[in-house]
């Protein structure tokens, strides 16, 4: 049985993007990125709203890149299986991807009860579903020292979520990495 692991990188106010739409404070440095490679290497399966897959399809033609740590990246989230739910994409543009219309939690509590690996769901706005619907078993958040002050919050508003620290790193850059059980 897999866990189901909400992960982001966040500005120090909890945004994944600002208020323009922009996320470009964001880009991990090379000590960030190994570290985030390391985490997804776990992950079997990446669950996806359609603007998160969209961002996220980029990595599908990096995997060339002379920069060790991208590739390296490319690699990870090539071999992983991703589901995309969205009522409007059709087809995915990315081998190993399947489209479902919406999203069901009881499909979600299956995939993740029958998994032999860790699933991932990514992105603020279906992450808040699987949050509403108790499917979240932890949380991974990564915070750059940065405040944007307003955009989209990392966590759903009108929920309350008790967490338990699991571990904490902190790297050169200030930005601080925390891992969270759901209680």
């Amino acid at each position: 049985m897999g866990r189901l692991i909400f992960s982001a990188i966040a500005s120090i106010d909890g945004y994944t993007v600002d208020s323009s739409g922009s996320f470009d404070w964001a880009n991990p440095d090379a000590e960030v990125h190994a570290y985030v490679n390391d985490l997804e290497r776990d992950i079997g399966t990446n669950l996806y709203g359609r603007r998160m897959y969209e961002t996220m399809r980029v990595w599908q033609d990096l995997g060339d890149s002379d920069e060790p740590v991208i590739a390296d990246y490319a690699a990870v989230w090539q071999n992983s299986d991703k589901v995309v739910f969205s009522s409007t994409l059709r087809e995915p543009t990315t081998p190993k991807t399947r489209v479902e219309p919406r999203f069901d939690p009881d499909a979600v509590r299956r995939l993740v009860a029958e998994a032999d690996h860790d699933v991932s769901i990514g992105g603020p706005t279906i992450a808040a579903a699987a949050f509403a619907a108790g499917l979240v078993d932890e949380v991974r958040l990564i915070l750059v020292p940065v405040a944007v002050g307003g955009g989209t919050p990392a966590l759903p508003h009108g929920h309350f979520l008790r967490l338990r620290l699991l571990n904490e790193r902190t790297f050169a850059s200030g930005t601080v990495a925390l891992h969270y059980a759901v209680d």
